[in-house]
């Protein structure tokens, strides 16, 4: 085992909680000033009443997710509605631009992976990752090899899970490539802020995030097939009963673009064609929101009910362009999560703007070792895991627990990494028993087309239980609006 990450590891393990409004001494950081001022000065009456108004706005629009993965609870399948809470988390422009900074380089490594894993697999013949690590991936996808997508670009969007841990530094959770969601809640959360709080808007100068559709749109026709001038762009989706439905409809709504299943579109001549009124029309670009298993059942899973027939026949022939592409998976798995910063120096020749969460391989036999000597400080996680399923949270878990998951791990330990408990920044929080701090993360949405852009923001996702280190929607998590300033 690394002894650099293991002294990593304890160093951010054994730092306090950065608060994202008050330091160390309980000062106000200068960014949030004026919003104290504001909140200060507002009847509590007030705040409670607006409290409520955005619950009954957000169920008026339907703003919800539905529950999946848990089979052990009686809520599975039922649609909930997201938690929003109305203290804003805001970051200095001098932050965010070091951040965007870092997340262009990431996600340009990423990009570059990903070209050479399905084409000359030089990092891999350099020894920098092992060759099975990635070939023996189960999101490692051989019908991709030799394939030339457009511009050479496998994640045109890119959901990159930021936490502030120790001092105040930022670091890469894990990197969301398949069908990154909750990019609706971002662009929801500000328009209901500006609603209730529209004095705010006038006391700060923060970046507008409304534009991201508009955004979207116009990275999605950059990446048309070559020769197609004025491209259309489709999003597929997997059906209302998709736990992410609200935001397909969302965003092909605000893009202004057609929301399609899989039965509404057909392959001839290895060109995909939608049926409309007006008969067969040509589709160019398919923002995706269906994982590759689904999307063809003549290439992949044969009972798909939900893909396209030839999809990935007309997609080799270069005739369509798939955002995300198919086998973006492997690059976002947690087993390749440690390599991203080998892969910035492999391809850039650049130093990590980001740091990776010290992370420990379980495949190993020493890192397996240090894990399980030190479950009870550990977060264990399954390797494809996702939507805080399938991981175990140490310092929250009883010995039982742990016990149960230490017989998990010794039976398939390549199925697991593990990281310290990271002390997550907090923030306060209108809870049931007032302002409290709770934890949260950051999910920036960067894209990737002629350039790499990303509005000023993203999603922050707050853990609104009490101690709790897990900010899911599924695990009981909320959102809140992220401010980012303008000099």
């Amino acid at each position: 085992m690394d002894n650099q990450i293991n002294c990593t590891a304890a160093e951010i393990m054994s730092k306090p909680f950065f608060n994202e409004m008050y330091d160390e001494a309980g000062t106000l950081r200068p960014h949030y000033n004026a919003y104290a001022d504001w909140l200060a000065g507002t009847p509590s009456e007030r705040i409670a009443r607006k409290r409520a108004e955005a619950d009954i706005a957000f169920h008026r629009v339907g703003i919800t997710f539905a529950v999946y993965g848990d089979e052990s609870t009686q809520d599975q399948g039922k649609e909930r509605l997201i938690p929003f809470d109305i203290i804003p988390r805001i970051i200095p422009a001098v932050d965010w631009l070091a951040l965007q900074a870092g997340l262009r380089q990431r996600v340009k490594a990423l990009n570059a992976f990903l070209h050479d894993i399905y084409h000359d697999q030089e990092i891999l013949r350099a020894g920098h990752i092992p060759r099975e690590q990635v070939l023996n991936n189960a999101q490692f996808r051989p019908e991709m090899m030799g394939i030339d997508v457009p511009a050479g670009i496998y994640a045109h969007i890119a959901g990159v899970d930021l936490v502030r841990a120790g001092a105040g530094e930022f670091y890469v959770l894990e990197d969301n490539l398949r069908v990154p969601s909750g990019v609706s809640y971002m662009i929801e959360d500000r328009k209901m802020m500006m609603r209730l709080f529209p004095e705010l808007f006038s006391r700060h100068k923060i970046a507008p995030v409304q534009h991201y559709p508009d955004m979207l749109l116009e990275n999605l026709r950059t990446v048309a097939p070559q020769g197609v001038v004025d491209p259309t762009v489709v999003l597929l989706t997997p059906g209302a009963y998709n736990s992410a439905y609200f935001e397909h409809t969302f965003l092909a709504q605000q893009m202004g673009i057609e929301l399609v299943e899989g039965r509404d579109l057909f392959v001839k001549d290895d060109i995909v064609y939608m049926r409309t009124t007006q008969g067969p029309q040509r589709v160019d670009v398919i923002y995706r929101r269906l994982d590759d298993d689904f999307l063809d059942p003549l290439a992949f899973r044969k009972d798909s009910m939900l893909g396209v027939p030839g999809l990935l026949s007309a997609y080799r022939a270069g005739h369509v362009t798939l955002a995300n592409a198919i086998g973006t998976g492997v690059a976002d798995d947690k087993s390749i999560y440690p390599y991203v910063p080998d892969m910035v120096r492999f391809y850039l020749g650049e130093e990590s703007l980001l740091n990776n969460v010290p992370t420990f391989m379980l495949r190993k036999p020493d890192d397996l070792k240090y894990a399980l000597d030190h479950l009870p400080e550990l977060v264990v996680k399954e390797v494809h895991g996702a939507g805080g399923y399938g991981m175990l949270v140490g310092p929250a878990s009883t010995s039982q627990e742990i016990e149960n998951f230490r017989a998990r791990i010794i039976a398939e330990p390549e199925k697991y990494i593990a990281q310290p408990t990271l002390a997550l920044s907090n923030c306060p929080t209108f809870v049931e028993s007032g302002i409290a701090a709770r934890h949260l993360d950051l999910r920036p949405f960067v894209l990737s087309g002629k350039s790499i852009d990303m509005v000023p923001g993203g999603l922050t996702r707050v853990a609104l239980r009490e101690a709790s280190l897990v900010v899911n929607s599924s695990q009981g998590g909320g959102t809140k609006d992220t401010w980012v300033l303008e000099n």
